[in-house]
């Protein structure tokens, strides 16, 4: 039955799954970003190819996200517990979720500014505009909405492994859901954790498209 106490406890799961999933996914962008747009630009086709650092980054991104969420998050255990003190609990989660979403936000960025129409970065060129400008004022306005876009997709993903954690003793929905509704078998909680969950990725997925449609003046 959900009394007060597991009311409470629910409660206090959302507030961790949605402290997990924006210090996470701000962090992850904070790497990812930055990674993102040198892939773009160190491509072949890209302002500034740089075929060796191209080639690093690339298989280190590719490597990081072969990884089972699951299983990175057991590896990074004695690294967590050197960032944050210890390996299990909300904030310690955030360590390896920004791990595993960085690289896959670099890639949606990638992808992202890889979408700029060509002209556009040549009329730039021809004005004498130089990269870092070329970067800031046109790659990133131009494929503005498509980054928006694939925020969307990227909170939902970071969503979706904050759950997972709860499996190690991550803390949050995904916790609960595996506490009570796996281990004692109480399948109301376990329903009540799995709606939450998803209205959540829907309320975030909402408010991302809404933000990506008033930014997209094309």
């Amino acid at each position: 039955m959900l009394d007060s106490e597991v009311t409470s406890m629910i409660i206090k799961g959302i507030g961790e799954t949605l402290y997990m999933t924006v210090f996470s996914t701000g962090f992850g962008y904070l790497l990812g970003l930055p990674l993102g747009i040198i892939l773009a630009v160190t491509d072949k086709d890209g302002i500034k190819p740089n075929a060796l650092l191209y080639r690093i980054l690339d298989v280190l991104s590719n490597i990081l996200r072969s990884i089972p969420f699951l299983i990175l998050l057991i590896l990074l255990i004695p690294f967590t517990r050197t960032i944050v003190g210890k390996s299990y609990g909300s904030t310690a989660t955030i360590v390896p979720l920004v791990i595993a979403a960085a690289p896959f936000i670099a890639r949606m960025v990638e992808s992202s500014i890889k979408e700029v129409d060509s002209g556009v970065i040549e009329a730039a060129k021809s004005m004498g505009a130089s990269t870092f400008t070329i970067i800031r004022k046109v790659l990133l306005v131009e494929a503005r909405t498509s980054i928006l876009t694939g925020a969307t997709i990227g909170v939902g993903t970071i969503l979706g492994y904050s759950a997972m954690a709860g499996t190690v003793g991550g803390g949050g929905l995904g916790d609960i859901a595996v506490r009570y509704g796996y281990y004692r078998y109480q399948e109301d909680i376990m329903i009540v954790t799995v709606i939450l969950l998803i209205v959540l990725v829907q309320l975030f997925q909402l408010a991302g498209m809404k933000l990506a449609a008033r930014f997209d003046h094309r």
